[in-house]
């Protein structure tokens, strides 16, 4: 729950943010013809509506579970996350793209370039903002790993999603400097078109990074190691367990792991002693990791569990 909440307040943070962004953008590009500045209006404005997109998946995926789901609705965020992906992809670089290619073809001198600094200026102050903002929760949640694997391994797209739009919108402002600032120097306003285009690039390259990593979650995921290795180490450690076999996992969402448990179970048992069995193991499990919500164990010998196993290694190299 306080992991939620703390990818509200980014994305809230986040949302504030683009819509100062995106309106100063617009009437930039309005009083000065800028295809750069237009195009980093449009970026704004699908990253504000990213935004809302993340907030509504992310009040989607907390509903309780139901009997048409019975496990919940956590994969929602996970679709809205490949929706803003796509929406990235779609809207902000295609539309950026085709601005760039028609300034080119087209050009048009920049009026009154000044009024694109000052605008520059203001948005990487805003921008700025909401990246410390993200940046600063990444870190709290991202551990000993580096930026990049700890954004592979996450299972919230919420915190490194906003991290990575703000940090390209930072990139998209340079770009569009560079762009405005050649274009005015040189008197050369297909640059300004220019820039726009390596902003559609740029953000094209962002949206299939981002589609990727929401399409692992969404087709289904493991749990983290150590979440895995929790599972065998209490299942292992009760009395009542011959061996702890092995364990299947699923990341249903950011808070919800849904687990089944192979176990051999000693031979004197009872149905009554496997019961209260499963129930310790249970308990015990989601003492320290809340998250694993649905636990399936299935009593099972440790051969047959192995040449489970092997086979579908061979499948997987076949």
């Amino acid at each position: 729950m306080a992991a939620q909440k703390g990818s509200n307040f980014v994305i809230y943070a986040a949302l504030a943010g683009n819509l100062l962004v995106a309106a100063t953008k617009f009437v930039a590009a309005w009083l000065t013809g800028s295809s750069a500045m237009l195009s980093e209006g449009v970026h704004s404005l699908v990253d504000t509506v990213n935004e809302i997109l993340l907030l509504y998946g992310l009040r989607r995926s907390g509903r309780p579970r139901d009997t048409t789901h019975p496990f919940g609705h956590g994969r929602e965020l996970y679709f809205w996350s490949f929706v803003v992906a796509l929406l990235i992809f779609a809207v902000g670089a295609g539309v950026s793209f085709y601005e760039g290619v028609m300034h080119i073809l087209m050009p048009e001198p920049i009026e009154t370039p000044s009024a694109n600094y000052i605008v520059l200026a203001l948005s990487a102050i805003f921008e700025g903002v909401s990246w410390t903002v993200a940046l600063r929760e990444f870190n709290a949640e991202k551990g000993e790993f580096g930026y990049l694997e700890a954004i592979r391994k996450s299972k919230d797209p919420t915190t490194y999603t906003v991290l990575v739009e703000d940090t390209v919108a930072i990139l998209g402002l340079a770009i569009a400097f560079v762009g405005i600032l050649l274009a005015q120097l040189l008197d050369e306003p297909r640059l300004d078109g220019l820039a726009s285009v390596l902003i559609a690039l740029l953000l094209g390259a962002v949206a299939i990074f981002l589609a990727r990593e929401s399409k692992n979650l969404l087709i289904g995921e493991p749990a983290l190691p150590e979440v895995r290795d929790a599972i065998l180490r209490v299942a292992q450690a009760d009395a009542a367990i011959r061996k702890a076999n092995g364990v299947v996992t699923t990341q249903f969402g950011p808070n919800q792991v849904i687990a089944s448990l192979s176990v051999e179970f000693a031979d004197h048992l009872t149905a009554n002693d496997i019961e209260h069995c499963v129930e310790r193991i249970e308990a015990a499990i989601q003492k320290d990791h809340p998250e694993v919500t649905t636990l399936f164990v299935k009593p099972q010998a440790h051969d047959t569990w192995e040449d489970r196993i092997e086979d579908i290694v061979e499948e997987n190299d076949g």
